[in-house]
């Protein structure tokens, strides 16, 4: 049973910085990938980064030299560092494990940014 459990979130001035943690419990975590989505108010659920098993990285257009994805494997927790916050990235944020095609999710946690 993959149990994920995020911290981190919570409220920052435009410009700042902001890390997200998500901690995944189970053997399975060194060979899942990762990944960080986000739902703003009256908005769908969007896709903001990935790292895969092997460390490789992508990122949303919309955070792109901004947010950083990274994993501990030895910590079983995968992180988001967030620069530069806006006030459009204001939302939940939710931790993501897949694993050979299933998704497993954290409970998310809101992130503010104010102007």
């Amino acid at each position: 049973q993959v149990q994920l459990v995020e911290s981190g979130g919570g409220l920052v001035q435009a410009g700042g910085s902001q890390r997200l943690s998500c901690r995944a419990s189970g053997s399975i975590f060194s060979v899942s990938s990762m990944g960080w989505y986000r739902q703003a108010p009256g908005k769908q659920r969007e896709w903001v980064s990935t790292i895969t098993y092997r460390g490789s990285t992508n990122y949303a257009d919309s955070v792109k030299g901004r947010f950083t994805i990274s994993r501990d494997n030895a910590r079983e927790t995968a992180y988001l560092q967030m620069n530069s916050l806006k006030p459009d990235d204001t939302a939940v944020y939710y931790c993501n494990l897949n694993f050979v095609g299933v998704d497993y999710w954290g409970q998310g946690t809101q992130v503010t940014v104010s102007s």
